[in-house]
C-alpha cells in the first residue's frame, strides 16, 4: 500500500504530460477573450462606464441559464477597468465581488464587501444594521464609486430575505461624496419578482438576458480554453466536439463542458495515457453524472431516502410499486418509523423519477391488468454507499451490507 501511495505522489508532484494549465479550464478562470460574448462585454462595460468619471452607473441585473457566462462577462470587465485605473494611476471606483452562495448570511455580506474596498471591521461582534452604517460612513469619507457585483443574488434572499438588498439599492439617499451601484446576477429568470416592490424598482434598472451557447460556440469556447490547457498534441481529435455536443443538449452550459473537458483530461492523467481520447470523455460523462445525481440523494427528504433505500434492497428493480411499497414497510418498522401511505410513496416515486434517480414505466400484465415498473437510474451499490453516510440509517444500510457480504 505504501508503494502504491508513493506512485501517485510521485505522479502527482511531477510533471503532467497531459496539462499545462489545469486552471485555464476551471469555471473560475478568466480568460483574455471570451468568444461570443463580446456584446455582452461591450453593453456592460457602457453601462458601467461612468465609474471613471466618479458618476453612480445603472444598477444592471443579470438572468442567464447556469454556465451561460455571466459571471465570466462581469469578471472580465472589473478586471479590464481595474487594469485601466492602474495603468493612469486613478483611484476613484471600487469593485466588489460577493458569491452569495459562499458568503450567505448578511453579515458575511457586508463583511466581503468591507475588505474589497478597504475598511477594517471585525469578522463577528456587531450587529448587521452597526456593520453597514460603518461600511457607509467609510465609503462616504472618499469621493468614490463603489460597485457591488452579489453572484447568485437568489440564494442569498431565499436564505434571509430581501433586507440587505434593500438597504444597499437605498444607500445612495445616505451618501453625499459616493455612490454606491449593484450588480445582480442569478440563474432564476423568475426570482425579481418575488423581490419587494421598492427592492425591485431599484434594483432592476437595466435588464440583461444571457441566452445559451449552442453546439458550435461552445465548442469555439472549448478549442481556445484547450490550447490554454493542454499540452500540443494530447487532445484527440473528436474530444472537443463531444464535450460541447454534450454540454448543447443540457441547456448550452458552458460551465459543464468545461468540467467534462477537464475531468477527461484527469482520467487520461490517472490512466497514465499519452492522449486524451474520446472514450475518456464517456468515462468522465459517467463519473460527473453518477456525482451529480448522488447529490441530489445527499439532499432529499428522509422519506424519499428510505424509498431509494427499499428500491436498492431490491436490487435495484420492482415489478411494481405495490411490491416496493412492501419493502419500504419492512425498512420502517425495522428502524421503527411510522410507513408513508402507499399512495403517498407512490408520489415519492413520480418526485424521484423527475430528479432522474429512478425510473417508473406502466407495463401490461394481459388479463392482470397494468402495473408500474420501478428501477434505479443509478448503481445500487452507490446508493447504499451514500445512504451510509446518513446518520438516521447509516448503522442499518451498513448491517444490511455486512449481511450481503456475509
Amino acid at each position: 500500500m505504501e508503494d502504491v501511495v508513493s506512485e501517485v505522489i510521485k505522479r502527482a508532484l511531477g510533471e503532467s504530460r497531459i496539462f499545462k494549465n489545469r486552471e485555464a479550464l476551471s469555471s473560475d478562470y478568466v480568460p483574455d477573450r471570451l468568444p461570443h460574448r463580446e456584446e455582452y462585454i461591450k453593453k456592460i462595460a457602457e453601462l458601467l462606464s461612468p465609474v471613471l468619471r466618479v458618476e453612480k452607473p445603472s444598477n444592471i441585473f443579470i438572468y442567464g441559464l447556469t454556465g451561460t457566462g455571466k459571471t465570466a462577462v462581469v469578471k472580465y470587465v472589473i478586471k479590464r477597468f481595474v487594469e485601466h485605473a492602474e495603468k493612469v494611476g486613478i483611484d476613484v471606483f471600487k469593485f466588489s465581488y460577493v458569491n452569495c452562495r459562499n458568503e450567505d448570511t448578511n453579515y458575511r455580506v457586508l463583511f466581503k464587501i468591507g475588505s474589497d474596498v478597504g475598511v477594517r471591521i471585525p469578522f463577528t461582534g456587531l450587529s448587521v444594521a452597526e456593520l453597514h452604517n460603518r461600511l457607509r460612513e467609510y465609503v462616504d469619507s472618499k469621493r468614490i464609486v463603489v460597485t457591488i457585483v452579489l453572484d447568485e443574488v437568489d440564494f442569498l434572499v431565499k436564505k434571509v430575505g430581501d433586507d440587505l438588498l434593500y438597504r444597499l439599492t437605498r444607500v445612495n439617499d445616505e451618501l453625499r461624496r459616493s455612490k454606491v451601484s449593484i450588480v445582480g446576477i442569478t440563474n432564476d429568470v423568475k426570482f425579481v419578482e418575488t423581490l419587494d416592490p421598492r427592492v425591485k424598482s431599484s434594483l432592476g434598472e437595466v435588464e440583461i438576458v444571457f441566452p445559451p451557447y449552442d453546439a458550435l460556440q461552445l465548442a469555439d469556447i472549448l478549442r481556445e480554453r484547450a490550447a490554454l490547457a493542454f499540452r500540443d498534441g494530447v487532445l484527440e481529435d473528436g474530444v472537443v466536439g463531444y464535450c460541447a455536443s454534450v454540454a448543447a443538449r443540457e441547456h448550452g452550459d458552458a460551465r459543464r463542458a468545461l468540467d467534462l473537458l477537464r475531468f477527461a483530461g484527469e482520467i487520461a492523467e490517472r490512466d497514465n495515457a499519452s492522449r486524451v481520447t474520446v472514450e475518456h470523455a464517456r468515462k468522465a460523462r459517467e463519473e460527473l453524472e453518477l456525482n451529480a445525481a448522488m447529490e441530489v440523494v445527499r439532499t432529499l427528504p428522509y422519506h424519499s431516502k428510505l424509498v431509494l433505500l427499499s428500491l436498492a434492497i431490491g436490487g435495484g428493480f420492482a415489478e411494481s410499486t405495490g411490491s416496493l411499497y412492501l419493502v419500504y414497510r419492512r425498512v420502517c418498522e425495522a428502524l421503527g418509523l411510522e410507513p408513508l401511505t402507499q399512495r403517498r410513496v407512490s408520489d415519492l416515486v413520480s418526485e424521484l423519477d423527475m430528479l432522474g434517480i429512478l425510473t417508473s414505466k406502466v407495463v401490461s400484465r394481459g388479463r392482470y391488468g397494468k402495473t408500474r415498473e420501478v428501477a434505479l437510474g443509478v448503481d445500487s451499490a452507490a446508493i447504499l454507499k451514500v445512504l451510509s453516510s446518513d446518520t438516521r440509517i447509516g448503522e442499518y444500510v451498513k448491517l444490511l451490507k455486512n449481511g450481503r457480504n456475509r
